[in-house]
């Protein structure tokens, strides 16, 4: 909104120093993480204190862990800031026509409406269990058909590859753009063409490319018109997934936001090459024309969640709630969704998912311990993983710097993959 008022200001009013800056995606990438910082770290004061006079406080389950009691009465729903503060400047800053944009803010507010109904019932309601988990799931699967649908049927949502290449793997019925000529580095001239496939980067291998067709036991013409029996699971299954995992792992201060904004900066990176003709080819992956503006929405994520950071780490004087770490967890799912890197989640996400795993084997031992022996047994001191630490009695904020840490060490890894065949 912003970005086209200022080029119509431009072209039609004055061209004033400067105004070419609008058209690099590098300079409206910056502008949303500071947009997003000022109005988390200035309004998010305002809501703290607004939730403080509803009362809106955290009820605490005494499980024995250290400091734990001190929360309670800490204000919660914090998550609307972090919303409020993606929203806004993806709204002034993004190009609102494109399908990928959309998509995302489609994504931030279905999460949102999910986790804020959950934290209603929790806080007004009084009832702790919150949002009933079959509407939780029925929310998930909805945004995961969404996402899938689109992919599967907007022409906006496409690959661009060589002509070669596509006729190698069988994309002639799917083109959706004329054949172009492209001049590369060497001086050759490359016929390349926009495509609807359902493909994929895959790490480590020399192709880093999966088309979904070839996991479908059919042939490759007869594939494609069944390959949605296994796309569109595949896809509410990583969206309930991530989406859990990022609501596990909101149970320590700054955790969970510091976390999201690791894995905000590996989607922007990501985005960024993935957009980039010059950049794609030469790291032989998947070019997605388009995607350029999920690198400002992935800057809007990062700018929020460090600007939330600035208020939610220890001691925390706001919780994001369901209505922030779902809407967190739907995002980052999406996001790697749509740039085609589902694949690398398990190392982009690699706390959400050890959370995950944590408390899936705890419960999954308790329940065959207790019929093999008679009582449930523990693998883990209590679940999930970050409460196992703090049993331990290692204190909050060095577990918290410590998942940091692991999560940047993969994410550094994950931006690597890149060029490892």
């Amino acid at each position: 909104m912003l970005i086209q008022f200022l080029e119509w200001f431009r072209d039609n009013v004055w061209d004033f120093p400067g105004s070419g800056l609008v058209n690099y995606v590098t300079f409206r990438a910056g502008l949303a993480t500071i947009l997003s910082l000022i109005i988390s770290m200035i309004f998010g004061g305002k809501i703290i204190q607004y939730l403080k006079r509803l009362q809106v406080g955290e009820t605490v389950r005494d499980l024995g862990l250290t400091g734990q009691k001190a929360k309670e009465g800490t204000p919660t729903m914090g998550g609307v800031i972090i919303i409020m503060a993606i929203l806004i400047p993806c709204l002034l800053v993004c190009d609102l026509s494109n399908v990928y944009v959309l998509l995302m803010i489609i994504s931030t507010i279905w999460m949102g409406i999910i986790g804020f109904i959950d934290d209603y019932i929790k806080v007004f309601r009084k009832d702790k269990e919150g949002l009933k988990g079959s509407f939780k799931i029925l929310g998930q699967v909805g945004l995961g058909l969404i996402i899938a649908l689109t992919m599967m049927f907007s022409d906006q949502v496409v690959v661009r590859t060589d002509v070669a290449t596509a006729q190698e793997m069988h994309f002639e019925e799917q083109r959706v753009s004329e054949i172009t000529q492209v001049a590369k580095a060497n001086g050759k001239l490359e016929a390349k063409a926009d495509y609807k496939a359902l493909i994929t980067n895959v790490p480590f291998t020399k192709g880093n490319r999966l088309d979904y067709r070839s996991l479908i036991p059919l042939p490759r013409e007869k594939a494609g018109n069944w390959v949605w029996l296994l796309f569109i699971p595949l896809i509410i299954v990583i969206v309930s997934a991530v989406s859990n995992g990022a609501n596990l792992t909101d149970g320590l201060d700054g955790l969970a936001t510091g976390v999201s904004g690791i894995v905000g900066l590996t989607l922007a990176v990501f985005a960024y090459v993935s957009s980039n003709a010059i950049a794609a080819d030469y790291l032989g992956i998947i070019q997605l024309p388009g995607t350029q503006e999920l690198t400002i929405f992935a800057a809007c994520f990062l700018g929020a969640s460090l600007g939330f950071l600035w208020y939610n780490s220890y001691p925390a004087t706001v919780f994001m709630g369901d209505t922030g770490s779902l809407t967190i967890g739907g995002i980052i799912a999406a996001m790697a969704i749509l740039l085609r890197k589902e694949l690398l989640i398990p190392f982009i996400c690699v706390i959400f998912l050890a959370e995950n795993i944590s408390v899936m084997m705890q419960v999954g031992y308790f329940k065959y311990t207790r019929r093999k022996y008679g009582e449930g047994r523990r693998l883990f001191l209590m679940a999930p993983l970050h409460h196992h630490y703090q049993k331990k009695g290692i204190s909050e904020v060095k577990i918290v710097t410590r998942f940091w840490i692991v999560s940047i060490l993969f994410a550094v890894f994950t931006i690597l993959t890149l060029k490892i065949r």
